[in-house]
């Protein structure tokens, strides 16, 4: 149970600061591309990790024999496409579409952790999740209309999903590499480091290196600070899916819009509607169902 408990706790850190961040990025606006933005950072994050890795005697050449496979798999979908999907995505629709479509994450996680990991989906987990995904759209149904951007996509929309699943995928290989002995600093090095390489191919590709020579210091500033967001965010959430299953750890990333909401309106003075308030209740209603929760799964670490 210990396990369990230190597992929940990075989850509900990684939701702190996924909740933080989104204000906090509405302040320290980079205006790069977001390739170049995304890239650099995850470069600057897989070095940090390497570090990490090579202290705490992570790299193990037996286990990279075996492993190599999943870390690569992991750098190309999750670290390198899914991000290359969702800017693009982006750049199509809208940021609150692309927020919303982000947030059913858990739906694909679930049905991936349950083929191939194996987990073990109790039915008090299915309720809670149902409850917080209403949630989720009664929340965001103040700024979108959910039930529009279902049944009249747009080619963003389309793209945005795309990447949440490779993520879904990606989060589901991670854990296999860690079930296979490689740890969570590994598995974040990869992801982040190579992820990010295959990202400055895709710049040098398009023409874009010289955005990186033409940063201003306010620029550099501002990314340097979103990488220590972002740093946390990787270690905390791959600390949490070694210790419990994917299904129970995404869904607790789904409190993330509320802290983000509560936030918004102390930081940035921004009004929540009543119907924002109804969708957060319902949201940390779900998330009390889960918290309690024991992971079940077939195979563990």
């Amino acid at each position: 149970m210990k396990r369990e408990w230190i597992g929940t706790i990075f989850a509900l850190l990684t939701a702190i600061v996924s909740g933080v961040s989104i204000p906090v990025n509405k302040i320290f606006v980079v205006g790069i591309d977001p390739t170049v933005f995304t890239a650099v950072r995850a470069v600057i994050i897989g070095v940090i990790f390497l570090v990490i890795s090579l202290a705490t005697g992570g790299f193990r050449k037996e286990r990279i024999k075996t492993n190599w496979k999943y870390l690569a798999l992991i750098a190309i979908i999750g670290g390198s496409f899914a991000f290359l999907l969702f800017f693009s995505g982006l750049q199509l629709t809208t940021g609150g579409r692309g927020a919303f479509l982000h947030k059913t994450l858990p739906l694909y996680a679930a049905v991936f952790a349950f083929i191939f990991l194996k987990e073990k989906i109790p039915r008090k987990q299915i309720y809670a999740m149902i409850i917080m995904l209403v949630g989720t759209v009664v929340l965001f149904s103040a700024t979108i209309n959910p039930a529009e951007l279902w049944m009249n996509p747009q080619l963003g929309d389309i793209m945005i999903i795309g990447a949440t699943i490779l993520w879904a995928l990606e989060n589901v290989i991670a854990k296999k590499a860690m079930i296979k002995g490689d740890t969570n600093f590994v598995v974040s090095f990869s992801r982040m480091f190579f992820g990010g390489l295959i990202l400055f191919g895709v710049i040098l590709l398009t023409g874009k290196m010289g955005i990186i020579l033409s940063l201003t210091g306010q620029q550099v500033m501002n990314i340097f600070m979103s990488t220590g967001f972002l740093f946390a965010f990787v270690l905390f959430w791959y600390a949490a899916i070694r210790y419990i299953n994917i299904s129970k750890a995404t869904l607790v990333l789904l409190i993330a819009p509320v802290i983000s909401l509560a936030l918004g309106n102390v930081w940035l003075y921004e009004p929540v509607p009543l119907i924002q308030i109804i969708g957060s209740a319902l949201i940390l209603i779900g998330a009390y169902l889960v918290v309690g929760l024991k992971s079940r799964m077939a195979t563990c670490i």
